[in-house]
């Protein structure tokens, strides 16, 4: 049984990295407008890093994707814990409407938002764009840290404030510490959904703010390039570095 259990989860690791490992590898290629390997080399990465306007739309990303996953964990945070520890009125509507934003498809959310920017006749732009995706990552945010709140001893908020404690010391001293390992993980969460996000991105940005899926859509309209997979394998690296990064916070914290 044991044998199975690691042959089947050997399978699904094959099948969600094999594509990641193909792209990696083709970025070496020396071919550039053909899939047949014809040799080992470092030239996209140095064309890569040659190419300002490319590196320039890669530093918007990353702005726009920290900010961003900064608000909306903020915002999520402090959503989860109105949740789940308080009784007010329109608690299940506010838990409804964010459910919805959830689920709503990128497309309806992408046509919404840009409806909503002109009618305020708010030109299109990095802050039109900071608020559709902290609009779309808050739920998310709300939904990872509510589910560690629930699970939390309620003992502990009721001796806090036995002692004398307040809300917003209970907030800073019990909670947010306790909840930190899904504060961190809805950051991350956060942050992947705007590096990844192209349609509400399409809709509500302008020609003044480039972000990188964007730009990745429209050079591999034409076919993929190999400064697209010498690219995509930077932001995988990046990637590796903050889960990697993540894992030993929370390992310290614990």
């Amino acid at each position: 049984m044991k044998k199975l259990n690691r042959i089947y989860a050997f399978m699904v690791f094959f099948f969600l990295y094999l594509p990641l490992a193909v792209m990696v590898v083709y970025s070496f290629n020396s071919s550039k407008y053909s899939m047949n390997w014809k040799g080992f080399t470092f030239d996209w990465y140095f064309r890569l890093s040659g190419n300002d306007r490319l590196v320039e739309t890669a530093l918007n990303s990353l702005m726009l994707a920290s900010v961003s996953a900064t608000v909306a964990t903020l915002i999520g945070t402090v959503a989860a814990v109105l949740i789940t520890k308080y009784r007010f009125p329109g608690r299940k509507v506010m838990q409804g409407a964010l459910y919805v934003v959830m689920m709503a498809p990128d497309i309806v959310m992408g046509i919404s938002l840009l409806i909503l920017f002109v009618a305020l006749s708010v030109p299109l732009g990095f802050w039109t764009l900071l608020l559709a995706h902290v609009t779309f990552s808050v739920p998310f945010v709300v939904v990872t840290v509510a589910a560690r709140l629930k699970g939390l001893d309620p003992h502990l908020i009721e001796v806090a404030k036995d002692l004398g404690a307040g809300d917003y010391e209970t907030f800073r001293h019990i909670i947010v510490p306790l909840a930190w390992p899904s504060v961190l993980s809805g950051w991350l969460l956060s942050f992947t959904l705007s590096m990844d996000d192209v349609i509400v991105s399409f809709f509500t940005t302008g020609p003044t703010f480039e972000i990188l899926p964007l730009r990745i859509y429209s050079m591999v309209r034409l076919g993929v390039k190999p400064e697209v997979n010498a690219l995509c394998a930077v932001m995988i690296v990046v990637t590796l570095v903050l889960v990697s990064i993540s894992q030993l916070l929370i390992k310290e914290k614990k």
